[in-house]
């Protein structure tokens, strides 16, 4: 039996400040197999019933790869393809309508013990995927057409739909399709804002390492330059993930199903514990504004207890906040930088207050708000910019490409006040 010091305050404010965010979006999950036969499964469609209560609007697909081979196993029936991307025989197609049969079952079954209304549906239009290099694919399909009318009506009616990988050609003749393009072309349809793969890895690796975050158009050219340096089980879905991201949904989280309360801290924390894979890699920068200004003073105050940063009041960012750009996670701020231009002083800005979480450190993440800055100090007619570091001076010159000079690069009332700090900072600066 729990007590009351399983749940901590801290926890539910985390999950809370999301909701007039998430309220109202649709989120497709896509289970895996494995991930329906792992006895955390209970447990993620608990989590699933919390982000229902939460008014975030749900569609769930399911994979079925190992329950086909488990029954083929069983039945000693042998099988063509168990992922819905090979040559999918007659045989093959038999016991994959079983096995989709099995897990609907038990993904309906228990969301209804999570008191939760769910249905089955034919939503989905497929046609064959015919012959592709001189094979042909049989009883394998791809998605035709989404009924996207026919799920809006059961999601407006507070009803969960469960869309399986068998979909059915304009005759009614069943066909496999992949789980993972299945979700994609689902969010697509839906305008959906996030698809979140629970898969049984970690995440996406590369080179043996995990990526906490990806760009798309990056990932992209890893699919396409060196796909053998992502682990193997997670290429298709990342060529997947890259398409719905190419084809409008913001972000894509891939993340380990059987991780106790993955799925909530995956969605309800800055750091997650998977991958998430975005849109263009400045696309999460954006320009502050007022409503900014509590969470920028929060993000930068440790920073400035260290003398690694200026200290300035609420109140002093509150009016210099349109010099300030933040860097958003699901509209979590993580990390922020101050532009300031000084067009008497031979076109010069200034850049400062730059900060990044410390989670977020050796991802890229203050590079690119250095080069962020940088293109909007030229767009407004600068052709140097220059920064003040205590700390983070070698941060500037090795990785951003900053000199160090002589304090008198400054304008005279930056110089007054960089004099009256008593900091020392080092000056640095960079050709634009």
């Amino acid at each position: 039996m729990s007590n009351g010091a399983d749940i901590k305050p801290t926890d539910l404010r985390g999950i809370l400040k999301y909701v007039p965010r998430f309220q109202g979006q649709t989120f497709v999950i896509s289970c895996d197999g494995i991930i329906v036969a792992d006895e955390n499964f209970a447990n993620i469609l608990t989590d699933i019933a919390v982000l229902r209560s939460l008014g975030i609007k749900i569609v769930i697909v399911h994979g079925i790869g190992h329950q086909i081979e488990e029954l083929s196993r069983i039945r000693s029936i042998p099988i063509t393809d168990s992922q819905g991307t090979g040559v999918a025989d007659a045989a093959t197609l038999d016991l994959a309508i079983r096995a989709s049969s099995r897990v609907t079952h038990l993904v309906i079954e228990g969301l209804t013990q999570n008191g939760l209304k769910a249905a089955l549906t034919n939503a989905v239009r497929a046609v064959p995927l015919g012959i592709i290099k001189g094979v042909d694919h049989q009883f394998t399909g791809r998605v035709d057409r989404v009924d996207k009318e026919f799920l809006a009506q059961l999601i407006g009616s507070q009803v969960i739909p469960v869309v399986n990988p068998i979909g059915f050609d304009r005759d009614g003749r069943p066909l496999r399709i992949n789980s993972d393009l299945l979700a994609a072309e689902l969010a697509e349809a839906l305008n959906a804002t996030k698809i979140i793969y629970l898969t049984p890895h970690e995440g996406l690796e590369i080179n043996g390492k995990l990526q906490h975050q990806i760009a798309a158009a990056a990932l992209r050219a890893v699919l396409e330059s060196k796909p053998d340096s992502i682990n193997e089980p997670m290429r298709s879905t990342a060529a997947h993930a890259v398409k719905a991201v190419e084809t409008g949904t913001p972000r894509i989280h891939l993340l380990d199903g059987r991780l106790l309360d993955g799925l909530l801290n995956e969605i309800f924390s800055n750091e997650g514990v998977g991958t998430l894979i975005h849109g263009n890699e400045y696309q999460q920068i954006r320009q502050a504004t007022k409503r900014d200004v509590r969470a920028i003073y929060n993000l930068t105050r440790q920073a400035v207890k260290r003398e690694e940063l200026l200290y300035r009041t609420q109140a002093a960012i509150e009016k210099n906040v349109e010099q300030f750009y933040v860097f958003e996670i699901d509209e979590n701020i993580i990390a922020c930088v101050s532009l300031q231009v000084y067009p008497d002083r031979q076109k010069l800005a200034e850049l400062g207050s730059l900060y990044v979480m410390p989670f977020y450190h050796h991802r890229g993440v203050g590079k690119k708000m250095v080069e962020y800055a940088g293109m909007m100090a030229r767009e407004r007619g600068a052709t140097a910019v220059v920064a003040l570091s205590t700390q983070a001076f070698s941060f500037f010159t090795s990785v951003c490409g900053f000199e160090e000079a002589e304090k008198d690069v400054l304008p005279e009332s930056r110089l007054k006040t960089y004099e009256e700090s008593g900091r020392n900072s080092k000056v640095l600066t960079k050709k634009l």
